[in-house]
């Protein structure tokens, strides 16, 4: 019999791993014998090596578009083999290793093709996914921000949205996400992040940063928030699935997720973990969004109540607007042709995109 951790995990993530570039299949295949939460990230980079496989094989037929899609699903399963597996940070950190580098040959096989910016950020680097539509530059861009698990190596499917819309996207690992998570420590203060952000992306001639939108999701849509609440040029925002406070909901969380924090954030106990989860809040941040938002929230969600997105909407001074997923999970994982196509057309909007990849 699978222990409780497994269970939640099989029972809850397939929509949201699904729809971020995991084969149906597959999913069922590496779950379907898996009775220890030990065992889940050897089952899911032996997934990954698979499609490690076929990219080689596709590279030596000389096919570049199917080893680019094959990398790139393989550095997805990596990914989702270490995204919660906080507990064994050696498994953790050569899983991840594993990802980026497959992800980093993937970048240029894409179309349209990617490539990798670094940005120096307090002694360290957050590291960015750059790919720009098949138009003329420079481009309206898109910051995509991750939560508490997720990192660049999950964005493929969102990207595409934005992409084929004519925008250019840049995938950030931050604070405590991806590349900058043993470095960096998980913190609120996203107009800092967003600043220094923003003023790589300066340096960058085929963005325009006259058209520069952002997107988070979870946390991330609480960091996407707080980037809106602060003076930078943002045109649009779309919050997805964020909490108002994380601490209020603190309670609700389940240990894998709290774990998670607790590591991320370098705090020493699970006592020192809920007190910074306080931290990480919207509380007198709303009122200072007078750019245009949206705010997407599943009725479902187990994590974040839907009011907190409601919260959110009704207390910022621009345009704002809620999209209430009423069968929606977390993320809006299991009813993603509900919001993804329709985020991607109100950020192209506010962007002021008028030609299409």
């Amino acid at each position: 019999m699978a222990d409780v951790l497994v269970e939640t995990a099989v029972a809850n993530w397939e929509p949201r791993f699904c729809s971020n570039g995991v084969e149906v299949s597959d999913y069922a295949r590496i779950t379907k014998d898996l009775e220890h939460w030990d065992d889940w990230c050897a089952a899911w980079c032996a997934g990954a090596e698979v499609h490690l496989e076929l990219a080689e094989a596709a590279l030596s037929g000389g096919h570049s578009l199917s080893a680019g899609e094959f990398f790139a699903r393989a550095a997805t399963y990596f990914h989702f083999g270490k995204f919660l597996f906080v507990h064994d940070p050696d498994q953790a950190k050569a899983a991840h290793a594993r990802a980026v580098d497959a992800l980093n040959r993937a970048t240029p096989l894409f179309v349209p093709p990617g490539r990798r910016e670094e940005i120096d950020f307090e002694g360290s680097k957050m590291v960015a996914l750059f790919r720009t539509p098949n138009t003329v530059g420079p481009h309206p861009t898109v910051i995509l921000i991750p939560g508490l698990d997720s990192t660049k190596e999950e964005f493929r499917e969102i990207e595409r949205a934005f992409l084929d819309r004519g925008m250019a996207t840049f995938s950030l690992d931050g604070p405590g996400q991806g590349e900058a998570e043993w470095t960096l420590a998980i913190r609120p203060e996203w107009d800092r992040v967003g600043e220094v952000v923003i003023d790589h992306l300066e340096t960058m001639t085929d963005v325009d940063t006259s058209r520069l939108g952002v997107w988070g999701v979870s946390l991330g849509g609480l960091y996407a928030a707080r980037m809106a609440a602060s003076d930078l040029p943002i045109k649009g925002t779309i919050s997805l699935a964020g909490p108002y406070n994380m601490g209020a909901s603190w309670a609700n969380l389940n240990p894998l997720t709290r774990h998670a924090f607790q590591v991320r954030s370098f705090s020493s106990t699970p006592e020192e973990a809920e007190k910074r989860a306080w931290d990480m809040t919207l509380e007198g941040h709303t009122q200072k969004i007078t750019t245009p938002l949206l705010v997407i929230m599943g009725k479902r969600d187990r994590l974040f109540p839907w009011q907190d997105g409601e919260r959110l909407a009704s207390e910022a001074r621009g345009e704002s607007e809620l999209l209430l997923l009423e069968e929606g999970n977390h993320g809006g994982a299991n009813v993603i042709y509900r919001h993804r196509p329709q985020g991607a057309d109100w950020m192209a909007q506010r962007l002021q995109v008028t030609s299409v990849a």
